[in-house]
């Protein structure tokens, strides 16, 4: 059952946002040149999430492999960007860093440079603690693995639980980069203790060689074998400097050791020529170390594998065996061996064993190969030499680009959409959609959009496919993508994209969903209005009636600048969805905010907005009064006249709505629209026995309204209620003819 935090909900929100900030910060640092936006605006970022996080005081951060810790509570592990940040700065060596007082962007800008290092470069120059005694700042502490304390606690309690420990870890790298001189007293004596064991320095070999591998995982012979004889080398050279009587035995050790590694690694190692500036002979001495049965081994099992004996074998069993009479005891223990194998116990296997024997005991090649192949062996160094001196090809170019970083990340995307296609397994597919997911957020991180596009687009066919194997893994995936950190690190660069960038980001954030609204409202609730948030918005509202659902948490974030933002973007979408979310934001005492609302809902043509402005004007008094009448006919839009021609249908002139009505019946005569004549002349033609005193103020508003109008149907509703009116309204609008003329 995972373990739950006990973080306090606001200390674990924190957390979670500087974990975040912290991995994109890390990830966009090593990824972009330091000049690029998406560096500059990460480290932005997590500067202002250490600011709020920590708050200018003490605030330290345990790490272990799966989460971090704040005052001995673990953070929840489920959390992505917590169980990320964790590993990274395992990965990294850190065990705690610790924030101290207002940290200044010099000293998060010298963290990143530092973390974003290559991994043995940090660790020749002692680790993060002590780099950052030198290039740190006192603002930040950094504690780190303690490895002479983790090497004694090892030896302590066997080398089984530890062998593959960090420094395990830095001791193969080591090899496997060829730094043989970062070998530190630590190292040197782990390397000793292995080298008593052949089963740990058979562990060491296998590990060193591992990376050696093409793309598809098939293993490359020569270089692993290179590899595997570096890290023997390394092993003999130290054991000779420490305790040289232990040579014979680490030999012995070594040869037993690569007696268990794959076997045609261990050909290819006997077989490499002995280099004259190696004073150690290793090659010569794993050779002489190798008896008749460790030959026998390796000759059966390679025998078993291949079903044959090759010319090359044959040159390497001459190296092994160079006198006839080993070559016979070893042929004879082999045939023992192999005779206790399927391979032996097959009914071909003496026809075969007899060609294989005259092959290995006299080795001629002529019965094996053809003149022509042979002639054209002899001459292959000097062909070698001639296309050296001699022009490349053509074509070269073309064929290196293929194996450049575009043509691999394009042939990933290109396998993966085809596994997803041929995947007839609903679980195969769902890992496949998984994966396709992590790609494309691989993808937007290194700002291939264009391939991004491509995954996207092939996982929403697939999500809307009806009946399609994989559909809803398809659409989770397209959901965690809108909602990833590199989705929200795409989008906070569209305002520096050109139109083809920008083309682009468009069709991806239409194929993943209005699952992206979450990346792009952080880009659109900004308080002055940039190329980005413009952009942001205009995605978001293209989602329509979906997305207004998603700004429930703009509109009720606690910055006016993002409610102002939230109100624009209901608006545009004109949606009667909006009005709920609008209404609460009508009631903010930041006139900004109200009037942005105000106009959102005027844009809504449906009563329930119309209720939600007579129901605020009823309450509302002083300055947020005057910013909901000023929003409605602030770009005297004709299209708020039905809306105010409601308001004033379900309101009470002569009651409690009076006020309401006639600052309503000014707005009307403010938007100036002829469509606002009937609502007026209605509301002037009005007659009553009480209220005399709110009767004439309304039939006044009414009347200065249409003048305000002062079209050619205003003029005749006037000249109407002249003729037809009451008493009063006939009164009131000769005197505001008389005061006209």
């Amino acid at each position: 059952m995972p373990e739950v935090s006990q973080l306090s909900p606001a200390l674990a929100r924190g957390l979670v946002l500087l974990a975040r900030a912290l991995v994109t910060a890390i990830r966009n640092w090593t990824l972009y040149p330091p000049e690029h936006p998406a560096v500059a605006q990460s480290h932005d970022r997590l500067c202002e999430a250490i600011r709020q996080t920590a708050g200018d005081a003490i605030f330290s951060i345990g790490v272990t492999p799966d989460t971090l810790i704040v005052e001995d509570a673990p953070a929840d592990p489920a959390q992505p960007a917590i169980a990320e940040a964790a590993a990274l700065l395992h990965d990294h060596d850190v065990l705690r860093i610790t924030f101290i007082g207002a940290v200044p962007r010099a000293a998060v800008r010298s963290l990143l440079q530092m973390l974003a290092l290559d991994s043995q470069e940090r660790r020749q120059r002692g680790g993060p603690a002590q780099m950052w005694v030198v290039d740190g700042h006192p603002s930040i502490a950094i504690e780190q693995v303690d490895y002479r304390r983790l090497l004694e606690r090892e030896q302590g309690t066997g080398r089984e639980g530890a062998r593959r420990d960090d420094l395990w870890q830095s001791i193969v790298a080591s090899i496997v980069s060829g730094q043989s001189s970062v070998f530190d007293q630590q190292a040197q004596e782990r390397l000793l203790a292995i080298s008593h064991d052949p089963a740990d320095i058979a562990d060491l070999a296998t590990a060193v060689g591992a990376s050696r591998c093409t793309m598809d995982g098939s293993p490359m012979i020569t270089s692993q074998a290179a590899t595997v004889l570096a890290a023997f080398r390394h092993l003999t050279s130290i054991v000779t400097a420490a305790t040289p009587e232990r040579v014979p035995e680490t030999m012995g050790n070594i040869a037993a050791a690569a007696a268990q590694l794959e076997p045609h690694v261990v050909l290819q190692l006997l077989d490499t020529a002995e280099d004259p500036n190696d004073r150690l002979g290793v090659v010569t001495r794993v050779n002489a170390a190798f008896d008749d049965v460790k030959v026998a081994q390796l000759l059966a099992t390679v025998l078993a594998i291949d079903g044959q004996a090759s010319d090359r074998l044959a040159t390497i069993f001459n190296t092994i065996a160079p006198d006839d009479d080993r070559k016979r005891r070893v042929l004879t223990l082999t045939r023992s061996l192999l005779t206790e194998s399927d391979f032996g116990r097959a009914g071909q296997f003496q026809a075969l064993w007899t060609s294989m024997e005259e092959l290995l005991v006299s080795y001629n090649d002529k019965a094996f190969v053809s003149d022509s192949y042979r002639a054209s062996l002899d001459g292959v160094g000097g062909r070698a030499e001639r296309l050296a001196a001699s022009n490349l090809p053509a074509e070269l170019p073309g064929w290196l680009d293929t194996l450049g970083q575009d043509s691999v990340r394009s042939l990933s995307v290109t396998l993966l959409i085809d596994l997803l296609t041929l995947e007839q397994d609903a679980t195969r597919a769902a890992d496949i959609a998984r994966d396709m997911e992590a790609l494309a957020e691989d993808l937007l991180l290194s700002g291939s959009y264009d391939d991004a596009l491509t995954v996207t687009t092939v996982l929403a066919q697939r999500a809307t496919a009806t009946g399609r194997i994989g559909q809803e893994a398809c659409r989770r995936a397209l959901d965690d993508l809108g909602d990833s950190l590199a989705m929200r690190e795409a989008v906070a660069l569209i305002g520096h994209l050109d139109e083809r960038g920008w083309s682009t980001i468009k069709l991806l954030t239409t194929a993943v969903g209005v699952s992206s609204v979450e990346a792009l409202k952080a880009v659109a609730a900004v308080e002055h209005e940039t190329d980005s948030s413009r952009r942001a918005e205009t995605l978001i509202i293209g989602f329509g009636a979906p997305a207004a659902a998603r700004l429930g948490s703009l509109a009720g974030d606690a910055r006016w600048f993002a409610q102002r933002a939230a109100a624009r973007m209901l608006g545009r979408i004109g949606l009667p969805v909006s009005v709920p979310l609008l209404q609460p934001l009508l009631r903010r005492t930041d006139p900004r905010v109200a009037r942005e609302a105000v106009a959102a809902l005027a844009a809504i043509d449906d009563p329930s907005a119309a209720r939600a402005i007579h129901t605020v004007l009823r309450a509302a008094t002083g300055d947020l009064r005057i910013a909901v009448v000023e929003a409605l006919v602030a770009d005297r839009d004709p299209r708020v006249v039905p809306m105010l021609a409601r308001i004033i249908g379900e309101s009470e002139p002569l009651g409690k709505d009076h006020q309401v009505v006639l600052e309503t019946l000014k707005a009307l005569g403010t938007v100036g629209s002829d469509e606002a004549i009937p609502t007026l002349a209605k509301a002037i033609a009005r007659r009553g026995f009480f209220s005399r005193r709110k009767l004439r103020a309304v039939k006044e508003t009414g009347v200065a309204a249409l003048k305000a109008i002062g079209s050619k149907n205003a003029s005749a509703a006037l000249e109407e209620a002249a003729n037809t009116g009451d008493g009063m309204l006939r009164r009131i609008v000769q005197l505001e003819m008389t005061n006209q003329a």
